[in-house]
């Protein structure tokens, strides 16, 4: 079963006819890796709200960082921990409903404070525990709420832990977004495991909200970091619900086991690309007040970057989204989308259709029947994001050998109504 659909053009490597089949287990179906989430008292609502997952020994750690100025230190001191390291780590505390961002000072003090008591707690180097925070901007984490929630989340770290860990994470999220694969590599089963955050305030320059994957192959540190980089771009980077970047964005991912022979990296490294994309998907189909889920391939461009590009800007689009919401046929919306991705292209050789339906060629008007579209985006509809369906867009630009794809969702007046009363 292959979960992620990426064109010949976006692969820097051959990937070998590998079959990743899906297992239960989420982040801790990797062996070695133990995973835990506990309800602390960090929200109001009194849902889980912290979790952490724990590495093998001697496990590498690749890290992809929000690029918006205005960041929680936490972000930056996952980084300069990885650097200090070696590209190696052994944990990941994650908190959720307090964003921990914007708060001076305080912010890094109680980020090294918390990963002090669980370095402490699991015999580990301090600079070994690394830590990701969610919520809102400018919430301060009530330290002796979350202090005394880790004597419960240690307690309950196990292989079975992994949903749990999942489900601590989220904040505005209607679903828990993971997912764990195993292949045959050369006669050796190899997992990888995976879960995210991220329902609003997503348009990543990195990665999304928060996302963590576990892998039991050993990998040298620089080559997991370009395996993971590239997953990222591809994936994680091609998302965009509201166009609105988060001050919190991180994507950390740890390999540990048994290190892989050279030619079996490109297997592994389209089991990373399929969890990613996996977990990209999930979170664009679960945008806040998204009815569905949105797919834009774009074909013909001079690059894969170019094509994403271009597949990235139709699917931040406002007016596309609220026409697919408004189940509106208006491919007009579509192309002027493509007109303004910074990407040179020719307008008269534009084609575009909307699931199986042709609405331009050679960048002029097809007739079509309006009806039919129309009634094909709204079997999209309601509840989507529960099923593996999406409104499929395609768009071809040229000739060119780049293509690339992008996901998004439709923009709903429900959108409007959870952002205007999120901190109220």
């Amino acid at each position: 079963m292959r979960l992620a659909s990426v064109s010949d053009a976006e692969k820097p490597l051959a990937f070998p006819a590998v079959t990743w089949q899906p297992i239960p287990g989420g982040i801790a179906a990797p062996r070695g890796f133990r995973a835990a989430g506990v309800a602390a008292g960090l929200k109001p609502s009194g849902l889980p709200d912290l979790a952490l997952l724990l590495a093998p020994e001697q496990a590498s750690c690749a890290g992809s960082f929000t690029t918006n100025l205005v960041r929680a230190a936490c972000v930056d001191l996952c980084a300069q921990r990885l650097q200090q390291c070696g590209g190696r780590a052994r944990a990941v505390i994650i908190n959720a409903g307090q964003a921990n961002a914007c708060l001076g000072e305080r912010e890094l003090s109680d980020s090294l404070r918390i990963t002090a008591a669980v370095a402490a707690e699991l015999g580990l180097a301090e600079e070994a525990v690394q830590i990701c925070s969610t919520g809102v901007i400018g919430q301060p984490i009530p330290m002796d709420t979350l202090l005394a929630g880790l004597g419960p989340l240690l307690a309950s770290l196990s292989r079975q832990g992994g949903a749990a860990a999942a489900q601590a994470i989220l904040t505005t999220d209607l679903v828990a977004k993971d997912i764990a694969l195993e292949a045959d590599l050369a006669g050796r089963t190899v997992r990888i495991g995976g879960m995210a955050k991220g329902s609003g305030m997503i348009h990543p320059a990195m990665a999304t909200m928060l996302a963590v994957l576990s892998c039991d192959a050993g990998v040298e540190p620089r080559l997991w970091q370009a395996i993971v980089d590239r997953a990222v771009e591809r994936s994680f980077n091609a998302v965009s619900v509201d166009g609105d970047t988060s001050t919190n964005d991180t994507c950390l991912a740890f390999a540990a086991g048994p290190p892989l022979a050279a030619e079996q990296l490109a297997a592994l490294e389209e089991g990373v690309m399929a969890v990613c994309t996996h977990l990209a998907r999930a979170i664009a189909r679960d945008g806040e007040g998204a009815t569905c889920l949105l797919e834009v391939a774009v074909e013909g461009a001079a690059s894969a970057a170019d094509a994403r590009s271009i597949a990235r800007t139709v699917c931040a689009s406002s007016l596309v989204k609220t026409a697919i919401h408004g189940r509106d046929p208006n491919w007009g919306r579509i192309v002027a989308a493509v007109g303004r991705a910074g990407v040179p292209l020719d307008a008269h050789a534009i084609a575009l259709w909307l699931g199986d339906t042709q609405l331009m060629a050679a960048g002029r008007p097809l007739s079509f029947d309006r009806q039919a579209v129309s009634a094909y985006l709204e079997a999209r509809a309601a509840g989507a994001y529960l099923r593996d369906d999406s409104v499929a867009i395609r768009i071809a630009v040229g000739d060119g050998s780049g293509a690339g794809l992008a996901w998004g969702c439709d923009l709903s007046d429900q959108y409007i109504r959870i952002n205007a009363d999120y901190t109220t």
